[in-house]
């Protein structure tokens, strides 16, 4: 039976061995002829190697190496003659730019080198197939880590790109996980100061969001889920923030988030049926109405 010190040794050792490994694949990146191997491993490593972001980072020619693999799709894609393999692939080499992306220490310097428009061509496809469904998703999940740490330099960098009319158009043909993530990255740049005035600076910006918000709503109500719904509703409750958009939502707020329509997909969860009665209050707060009940126009 070991003693509690050579248990210690041994773990010491395996976790020595597990580094060792991770530095053979990420050397094994700048290599073609090893680089798909590399990627899977490390891709699975991931969670389990806290700072393998700044060792992918720092090491010579790795996001070099990721950016390659990430160009070499670009011919794939128009016209659409992307692969399960050359997907999965790809994939894997944006599972680890999400690693550096949300990593406090890679983040910024991410940002600096502009990596994410790399992924914005994915986001431009609109094959159904499977293969580009896997890539859309992936990287939504890039953005998604950048915008989960609720920094102000990542909202600031995307406002800069076209990142709201892509996540629009993926909310309102995408598959449904597509468009969850979609909405989430939409969510968190309403919930921004700076995204919202942004957002709701000009009509035509606040009129194309409130639009796709309103087809989604429609699209729910005949096929539901909680989980996008939620993010469709703090996106209106958030937007009702704002004045001028306050006013616009009294008059385009679909029907089906008034009435009962939701009531039996909402009926467990309590923290979207408050956002949902506060935005009702928020679009009702400032009405003039007349003893019947009935809103009366603002002189």
């Amino acid at each position: 039976m070991l003693t509690t010190g050579a248990a210690v040794t041994n773990v010491t050792a395996l976790a020595q061995v597990d580094r060792e490994k991770i530095y053979q694949w990420i050397n094994e990146l700048s290599s073609p002829e090893t680089r798909e191997n590399a990627l899977l491993e490390l891709s699975k490593k991931r969670e389990s190697v806290p700072d393998l972001a700044p060792m992918l980072w720092h090491s010579f020619g790795t996001i070099a190496a990721l950016l390659q693999e990430i160009v070499n799709i670009y011919p794939s894609i128009n016209p659409p003659t992307l692969t399960a393999h050359q997907s999965n692939r790809v994939c894997n080499a944006l599972a680890l730019l999400q690693c550096v992306a949300s990593h406090p220490e890679t983040r910024s310097a991410f940002l600096a080198a502009h990596i994410p428009l790399f992924l914005y061509p994915f986001l431009h496809t609109v094959s159904k197939t499977r293969p580009f469904e896997y890539l859309r998703l992936t990287s939504l999940g890039v953005i998604g880590a950048l915008v989960k740490t609720d920094e102000q330099e990542v909202i600031n960098f995307l406002l800069t790109t076209e990142i709201i009319p892509l996540c629009l158009r993926i909310m309102e043909s995408g598959s449904e996980l597509s468009k969850t993530v979609a909405t989430f990255i939409l969510q968190k740049i309403l919930l921004d100061d700076t995204g919202l005035a942004y957002i709701c600076q000009t009509y035509e910006r606040f009129s194309h969001v409130a639009m796709i918000l309103g087809k989604m709503v429609l699209q729910l109500s005949k096929e539901p889920s909680a989980r996008l719904l939620k993010h469709v509703v703090r996106c209106y409750l958030r937007l009702s923030d704002n004045s001028r958009a306050r006013e616009a939502l009294r008059q385009c707020l679909p029907d089906q988030l008034k009435d009962t329509t939701f009531a039996q997909v909402l009926k467990d969860d309590t923290t979207t049926k408050r956002w949902l009665a506060q935005l009702v209050k928020n679009l009702q707060e400032g009405q003039v109405t007349d003893p019947r009940g009935i809103p009366l126009p603002q002189q």
